[in-house]
């Protein structure tokens, strides 16, 4: 039968080419490249693939299998773990039980294929039993609908009858060794079937080759996808019980009101980084009658559990709320939510459960507006939404598959010898997990394991900043410098393209994610407020302003005229001052310590003949610093830094200017010489005025500002540090 919504994506030339490790890259990466037959980080492939033995030379099977924590669509050859098949076959011996699955993990690396160092995933031995050469583990939507809905296995029996396969139906069981037991168990007791059901879990596909393999499982996806789209079509009643709510036609200005604060809320224990949607998929789950009762049981799939929590939070507020009633709404049932999880936490601990976890939702919902999701960092929270998505699409596929009477009370196709059929939450056909069964892989000793395997967060890790002035020189610099710190960064500059250039700098070091541009202009509070806006929508909230925009006024008459004079105060003082301000709106929102970070000049403290405007107006810049770090306390820590002249990279510095200056001090200079060469002769000049004879670079501004707008400096307000090289006529008195 043709596909009808997936796409065959092999093509023999390039498959041709490849060794069998690399056709397993080719196969995983096919299959992850579609979101509908796997999400990120989902699934599993593997290969036993025929190899020589490094130590005897001899033949020997190998199990090729994707590590833990990888990710099928972007996996190389590098991120599956080998393993000698027959050894891990030999382990069935020493099973004694589902008492001490866990304790087999421990064995794997005792299996491992020429030293291969890349951990073996939970998964390993459900491939490593299979007696087939190449096989697929997924996480489908239609799959994992069909899988999580009450009547499942009947309707999988229909599906076989109706597509000509042979799926079999497994009940619940968490992955790992009894589940691979289980697994034998069910294909050898049903030869020539075709594939495994989890319940409430995926689907297990295989092939003699690498092209059947992957065909087959895009093949069955494809169909049960088909077998659900015709349910759709006579589904009884309307989706999700039918709508009781419209999306608003602010709900993006609305969500971005609502982010800050709703990220200070779910930062209470670590500080967290949003992204928000309001696709027709969530609208019409979100909006619809069954919403609340639907999302309180939580998902089925274990992959979607570990990222969006026992459950979303949903609030229950009217769709065309303001937003005093919005965050009123949200404040009853965050402080539901905690009490609830502690609860949970409680009821399913044991003496050996690692501590509790933080107690804040990652999903939230608001009908009329949308969702939101959260992470550790941009990706992890919009991948965190996703995941909730495909929640939604399981959800949405098994109430299709609902029928009059449904299956019996007390019998359920999930419930096994890992939990009764008392224990599945059921609403509307779709059974979601155990909560018993959810604590157990949340507080799973080897996801424990997992997550200290992590790499240590960085110094900046978490946090978002928007850098104004960061198209070139000083700003440049400090938003390179806080995305290799791990910084989420925004960079806003009225030189749009220079803003693009520095972000695609910022990418290459931090990832595509990690940075983004924003158009401001300093001199107008609706600009800022925008760009502020522009910050929100990339990351969900701010946590550090660093300000590096100036002019230094230099006419080529010498003169400053009076309307000079009133841009030179509006743009080094009023400017900060607005920018301020409207940071101080959101971090009032949040509630999180935050940073500002303003950049001054040697010259505030240093009077000299020619640059009145100027010096006036960074001294101006240093009282204004001191003045916020008193308006702005406790939670929001005012600084800033006192640079001499930085040459290189500045806008300051155009030809013209560096030339007069060159002429102004009596500096010889070739007019044929480039502009850097000019900047350098300039820069030289000024460092040997110091004590250190040292040019004053961008770099060295931008290590003093992130060391202020850091951690580091948690006890430091109101301070300015200086930049000068050790310019005695700038000591501070």
């Amino acid at each position: 039968m043709a596909l009808r919504f997936l796409k065959d994506l092999w093509d023999e030339t390039t498959a041709s080419r490849l060794d069998e490790p690399e056709l397993l890259r080719y196969r995983s990466n096919l299959l992850g490249a579609d979101l509908r037959i796997t999400n990120f980080g989902g699934g599993n492939t593997s290969s036993k693939i025929r190899q020589s033995d490094p130590l005897t030379g001899e033949p020997c099977a190998v199990l090729w299998v994707k590590g833990s924590g990888g990710d099928l669509g972007s996996i190389e050859r590098k991120g599956f773990a080998t393993l000698y098949l027959d050894r891990v076959r030999a382990l069935k011996a020493q099973y004694e039980g589902v008492a001490q699955e866990d304790g087999m993990v421990a064995k794997y690396p005792l299996c491992a294929y020429a030293g291969n160092p890349v951990a073996a995933s939970i998964d390993t031995p459900l491939h490593a039993f299979l007696p087939f050469a190449h096989v697929d583990h997924l996480h489908p939507d239609w799959g994992i609908a069909l899988a999580a809905a009450a009547n499942g296995r009947a309707k999988m029996e229909e599906f076989n009858a109706q597509f000509g396969h042979k799926l079999v139906w497994l009940p619940w069981q968490r992955p790992g060794f009894e589940l691979a037991m289980m697994m034998l168990d069910a294909v050898e007791k049903n030869p020539g079937c075709d594939g495994i059901v989890l319940g409430g879990h995926g689907l297990f596909t295989w092939g003699k080759t690498q092209r059947e393999s992957y065909l087959n499982t895009i093949t069955i996806i494809d169909q049960i996808g088909q077998f659900l789209e015709a349910h759709e079509g006579r589904r009884r009643g309307p989706v999700f019980g039918g709508a009781v709510a419209k999306p608003r036609a602010d709900r993006r200005d609305a969500a971005l009101d609502a982010m800050p604060y709703l990220r200070g809320l779910v930062s209470g224990k670590r500080r967290l980084i949003g992204s928000f949607t309001d696709l027709p998929e969530v609208q019409e789950f979100i909006n619809s009658k069954d919403a609340a009762a639907l999302s309180h049981l939580g998902t089925s799939c274990p992959d979607h559990f570990i990222r969006t929590k026992i459950r979303p939070l949903y609030v229950p507020v009217d769709a065309g709320a303001d937003l005093s009633a919005v965050k009123a709404a949200i404040d009853a049932a965050m402080e539901n939510y905690r009490k609830e999880y502690a609860a949970y936490y409680q009821r399913h601990a044991t003496a050996d459960s690692p501590a509790m976890r933080d107690p804040n939702p990652t999903v939230v919902l608001l009908p009329g507006i949308g969702m939101f999701s959260f992470g550790k960092n941009k990706a992890e929270s919009r991948i965190t939404g996703e995941f909730y998505r495909n929640a939604i699409g399981v959800m949405k596929g098994a109430t299709a598959l609902a029928e009059e009477g449904g299956p019996a009370e007390g019998d359920l196709p999930q419930a096994g010898a890992a939990a009764a059929a008392k224990e599945f939450p059921v609403y509307a056909n779709y059974v979601a997990l155990p909560a018993a069964e959810a604590f157990r892989i949340e507080y799973w000793a080897l996801e424990e394991a997992k997550i200290r395997r992590q790499p240590p967060e960085k110094e900046l890790s978490r946090q978002i900043a928007l850098i104004v002035g960061g198209a070139s020189g000083i700003g440049r610099a400090t938003a390179l410098l806080a995305c290799g710190r791990g910084a989420h960064v925004v960079i806003a500059d009225r030189d749009v393209e220079g803003a693009e250039a520095t972000a695609k700098e910022a990418q290459a070091i931090a990832g595509r994610e990690a940075a983004t541009v924003a158009a401001i202009d300093i001199r107008s509070r609706e600009s800022i407020a925008a760009a502020i806006r522009e910050t929100i929508a990339a990351f969900g909230g701010l946590d550090i302003l660093v300000n590096t925009a100036a002019i230094f006024p230099a006419p080529p008459s010498g003169v400053v005229s009076d309307a000079m004079w009133g841009t030179t105060l509006e743009l080094n003082v009023t400017a900060n001052f607005l920018l301020a301000e409207e940071a101080a709106k959101i971090f009032a929102e949040q509630n999180l310590e935050s940073s500002v970070v303003l950049t001054s000049s040697a010259n505030a403290v240093v009077p000299k003949r020619g640059s009145e405007a100027y010096d006036v107006s960074k001294a101006a810049l240093s009282h204004l610093v001191r003045e916020l770090a008193v308006s702005l306390s406790p939670k929001v820590r005012v600084n800033g830094i006192n640079p001499a002249t930085v040459v290189k990279g500045s806008t300051m510095f155009p030809r013209d200017r560096v030339i007069a200056s060159l002429t102004k001090y009596k500096i010889e200079f070739h007019k044929e010489s480039t502009d850097e060469e000019l900047r350098n002769q300039l820069a030289e000049f000024y460092a040997r005025r110091t004590l250190t004879h040292q040019p004053i670079e961008p770099e060295d501004c931008a290590q003093a500002i992130l060391f202020l707008a850091g951690p580091k400096a948690r006890c430091t307000s109101g301070h300015l540090i200086p930049v000068d090289g050790g310019l005695p006529e700038a000591f501070l008195r």
